[in-house]
């Protein structure tokens, strides 16, 4: 691993401009410099707020498992220098493309006190995107992958994935530095915008990656000598494709802004679509000559002339220079792609790493190496630029206030409730850590021969129970442990008794438990592994099996000989048993967003389904009268049209089909409605139904 030297300028009065870079950005300015209604999360390292780059800057921080101190180290040099390329003020040191959006910066990388980074598994980056998406991102920037040779992401981050396609959030992730065909997570997953590196002249970095997903869903952006922030007031120019990705989330912004001032709505699926159809393309002469184009160049006129036509078939487009190049028709399965959704799933839980030339890491087993920095070089004063809202310098956001002014209104300087505790109501088992050998050795020092054997444990809190609160509760999903579990309030000590009653049933069949409750601090955990705190609802505590849910659902198993009636019976026993599985691996998830708690809530509540399989396996559907033997084939979530004022509600859908007549037959719907606005959901209204062609 070779030593990396940031090569570095002082802050003078000229600024740091990738305007010069970017010949078309000044038209898009002219329209919109950003706005503040438009959110841009990015995930990556702490980032120093106090450069004078970001006086004004309506820009905000939420530590998740990362720490957010923006002390020196590499992790905070990257995530300032990659903040800066988006939300730079106008008139400062470096002039960012989106100033006027809001900003969420969310730290999934912390640096070591001997400079390297602390890495980030792909739990928790898929921790950080649907928080994001929760906190009201529209654009989710992240200048980071794992090196995966099949594109397989592990299940959490996939779902995460997924949540910000049905979300209509727009990920946009490096396609990474090892200057080779092969793929990084989470650039390479469907409905993702892979961004490559190209230099001045528009040809791909030798170190940017290509092929697969990246030739129907990658784009080229410049990503040499990328002039951004660093702490300590200075400016540094660097290169790789972590540079050339915020830049396309910058512009991503922008036209979702000119979206939003146009038509007073805005579709970041429309954007994405926009800047691959118009991405001048490379004409090859040779096969494979052009594959580290991926789709094409970015093209920000061809992109603005695009955002309002949805899925228009270009047939030439421009440079930038003025000179028009045709370009071959996108894969057909460009649409695809975007609106897909992910279904490869794994197990891995190895993290994200790149090569000297490449990204911040994203797994705790990996190491990386900061992208190949350049000899700095002075850029020429900025041309001004007649825009929209123009941000000052007093404006009063970046040093952390609330409230931010730009052209004589007024914003709060966070992406939707950033600022709130998030709610969670998370299903998985019970386990427990002692967060330092110290902790653990007290315990054996009171008398616990094997603090983890489980049994023992029981048996010394049953005599120590004042012990409970020393050591750390776990949620675990799959044996990784996704929360930390910490009671508070006065009813704490009720807490610690509920969770020693459920470890104990776990020792003798209980598989399950439900924690809602709210997020609150991280806590680190014996392995180093840093988890978020869920303080619990008591009310909401509940521990079972799948079996004894299945059976208080469907009843005891009838003692009459009928057929029928048994093969009734063990048929609603297998499709709420399926319901169930589906939501816990299938769907598994760490109930945040919202949609994540109402299924949760709606697995833990199997009652309200109960009635679903009740009325699919006792309505006839066929039309000749014979009964139909319906199976579940889909479990989903839409935001609810019914509501009450206040209330956050929404749909879970469970779509039926017949096996047997799958294409003569109309699949059959049920809905039924859960408010998450409170940590406690509940159900809103009665189930509702209906066939859907």
């Amino acid at each position: 691993m070779g030593n990396v030297q940031l090569a570095e300028t002082q802050i003078d009065v000229r600024c740091s401009d990738v305007a010069e870079l970017l010949p078309d950005l000044v038209s898009l300015w002219r329209e919109s410099v950003g706005e503040p209604e438009i959110c841009v999360a990015v995930l990556d390292g702490p980032v120093d707020l106090t450069h004078p780059c970001f006086a004004g800057a309506c820009v905000s921080a939420k530590e998740i498992t990362a720490s957010a101190d923006p002390n020196a180290g590499f992790a905070t040099t990257h995530g300032t220098h990659i903040a800066s390329i988006i939300f730079g003020q106008h008139g400062s040191p470096v002039r960012g493309i989106a100033p006027r959006c809001r900003g969420l910066i969310i730290p999934v990388f912390a640096s070591r006190a001997d400079g390297t980074i602390e890495p980030c598994s792909q739990l928790d980056l898929a921790r950080a995107i649907t928080w994001a998406v929760q906190a009201g991102a529209h654009v989710i920037n992240i200048s980071a992958g794992q090196l995966s040779p099949g594109g397989a992401p592990d299940d959490y981050l996939a779902n995460a994935v997924k949540l910000c396609n049905e979300s209509g959030v727009l990920i946009v992730a490096a396609a990474g530095n090892e200057g080779c065909e092969c793929l990084h997570v989470p650039a390479a997953l469907p409905a993702v915008l892979a961004v490559g590196a190209m230099d001045s002249s528009g040809v791909p970095l030798s170190s940017s990656n290509w092929g697969g997903p990246y030739q129907r869903q990658g784009i080229l952006a410049p990503g040499q000598d990328i002039p951004g922030a660093v702490p300590g007031g200075r400016i540094a120019h660097r290169s790789g494709t972590s540079f050339s990705t915020p830049i396309v989330s910058g512009i991503s912004a922008l036209l979702l802004s000119i979206q939003l001032k146009a038509r007073g709505r805005f579709d970041s699926k429309s954007v994405m679509k926009a800047l691959l159809q118009s991405a001048t393309q490379c004409i090859a002469t040779h096969p494979g000559e052009c594959d580290q184009y991926l789709v094409g160049r970015l093209n920000i006129s061809g992109a603005r002339r695009a955002i309002f036509t949805y899925g228009l078939g270009l047939v030439n487009s421009s440079d930038g220079s003025g000179l028009r190049i045709p370009f071959s028709s996108l894969p057909q399965n460009l649409s695809k792609s975007i609106e897909s959704e992910s279904a490869i799933m794994s197990d891995a839980r190895t993290g994200i790493q790149a090569n000297e030339s490449g990204e911040l890491p994203l797994g705790a087993s990996s190491e990386f190496t900061p992208s190949t920095v350049s000899a700095a070089m002075p850029l020429e004063d900025a041309t001004a630029v007649t825009s929209s809202c123009i941000l000052s310098s007093d404006c009063g956001c970046g040093g952390g206030a609330e409230k931010c002014t730009c052209g004589g209104g007024s914003t709060k300087c966070s992406c939707g409730d950033s600022g709130k505790p998030s709610l969670v109501y998370a299903l998985g088992e019970l386990g427990y850590d002692f967060g330092t050998q110290a902790r653990r050795d007290s315990f054996v020092q009171a008398g616990l021969a094997n603090p983890h054997d489980a049994t023992q444990l029981l048996t010394f809190l049953a005599a120590n129970p004042a012990f409970a609160s020393a050591v750390t509760w776990t949620l675990n999903q799959d044996t990784t442990p996704v929360y930390a579990i910490v009671p508070a309030g006065p009813f704490a000590a009720m807490h610690y008794e509920k969770l020693r009653d459920f470890l104990g049933s776990q020792l003798t069949g209980v598989e399950r438990i439900s924690v809602p409750g709210v997020v609150v601090g991280k806590i680190p955990l014996l392995n180093g592994q840093v988890v978020p705190n869920i303080v619990p609802e008591l009310r909401g505590l509940y521990s079972w099996s799948t079996p004894a849910l299945v059976e208080a659902v469907a009843g005891s198993k009838p003692k009459e000989k009928d057929k029928e009636t048994v093969t009734a019976y063990q048929q609603k026993v297998s499709d709420v048993s399926n319901f169930l599985e589906r939501v816990y691996y299938a769907l598994r998830n760490l109930g945040i967003a919202p949609q994540e708690r109402a299924v949760n809530y709606a697995a833990t509540n199997a009652f309200q389904a109960e009635r679903v399989f009740e009325s699919a396996l006792t309505t006839d559907f066929n039309r000749d009268g014979r009964p139909d033997n319906l199976k579940l084939d889909s479990i989903t979530t839409e935001k609810s049209p019914i509501c009450r004022p206040g209330s956050d509600c929404w749909d879970v859908k469970l779509t039926f089909f017949n096996p047997a007549m799958r294409f003569e037959q109309a699949k059959h719907v049920y809905r039924f409605t859960v408010d998450v606005s409170d940590v406690i959901p509940v159900t809103v209204g009665k189930v509702r139904h209906w066939d859907e062609y």
